[in-house]
């Protein structure tokens, strides 16, 4: 396993690998990896011949007043991660590589599924996703990368990105991981104190019942009762909560019977985001 953090060598490497006929394949990460991280890469492994995993805190999709200082770092734990799923090369870039001085062009991707959801709490996040993304495919030249549904807006927006300048890339998407009490597996749940972490439950239960009641209820009914059920939890508070359709992201009506019920929820100073596809059968 190869560990870069120079674009020239990766470019190097990754010629090699097309020259040969090797299916190149790309996990994206900002590091303080989990098992989620790891699914991903598993399935990568099976799916490619070559494996590209980037570790990069992407200071772009930080707003001023987040956590980009603060997000965990450890470059030795990550690697001891990955270094069993055979993964050919790690590229751990610094913010100066990707974004050198004068650095001054962004990708976005306009319109509705980047303005919803967290694009409405999170200003310029979705632009610096894509930026990164799209230098990241530029460099790694993937044929297929792997995103996680937890993050549902963030690989919808990156399939659209996909399309659009046409990137010969195939995305997947693979099924979130959770905790034993249902709670989606994310590097910013180190945050949480073990009070926060007990409560952080509330969301992954909301989200069981939206499923459980989703047939009974109308799209508006449904998104009172979750909003109610989460703030009986106290060290719970909602940043966004919305039953929406699962392509376009605009809100859902009674004609639908299919809806992605997407929250993030701070818990204590945590923002937790979730989201789950439900069905009326």
């Amino acid at each position: 396993m190869k560990v870069l953090a120079g674009t020239p060598e990766l470019r190097e490497i990754i010629l090699a690998a097309k020259r040969g006929g090797l299916k190149v394949g790309l996990v994206p990460t900002m590091g303080a990896l989990h098992e989620g991280h790891a699914s991903l890469i598993r399935a990568a492994k099976i799916n490619c011949d070559f494996l590209v995993v980037s570790i990069f805190v992407n200071p772009k999709q930080f707003g001023p007043a987040e956590d980009y200082n603060a997000y965990p770092r450890d470059l030795k734990k990550d690697l001891d991660l990955i270094l069993p799923h055979g993964v050919d090369v790690v590229f751990t870039p610094e913010p100066a590589v990707m974004f050198p001085s004068g650095f001054s062009s962004n990708v976005e991707v306009d319109g509705g599924i980047s303005e919803a959801l967290c694009g409405k709490s999170r200003p310029g996040h979705f632009a610096g996703v894509a930026t990164v993304v799209a230098k990241l495919f530029n460099l790694a030249q993937p044929d297929i990368a792997f995103f996680g549904a937890k993050d549902y807006q963030q690989q919808l927006i990156i399939k659209k990105m996909t399309v659009d300048l046409n990137f010969p890339v195939e995305i997947v998407t693979l099924p979130t991981i959770r905790e034993q009490d249902g709670l989606a597996m994310s590097s910013r749940n180190a945050y949480l104190r073990p009070e926060e972490r007990r409560a952080a439950g509330v969301i992954f239960k909301a989200l069981q019942l939206a499923r459980e009641e989703f047939k009974e209820k109308s799209p508006w009914e449904m998104k009172r009762r979750l909003k109610v059920f989460i703030e009986n939890e106290p060290l719970a508070k909602i940043d966004y909560l919305e039953l929406v359709d699962p392509e376009t992201l605009t809100e859902a009506t009674d004609g639908h019977k299919k809806v992605l019920v997407a929250a993030a929820v701070f818990v204590g100073k945590t923002r937790l985001i979730d989201n789950m596809v439900i069905e009326k059968k």
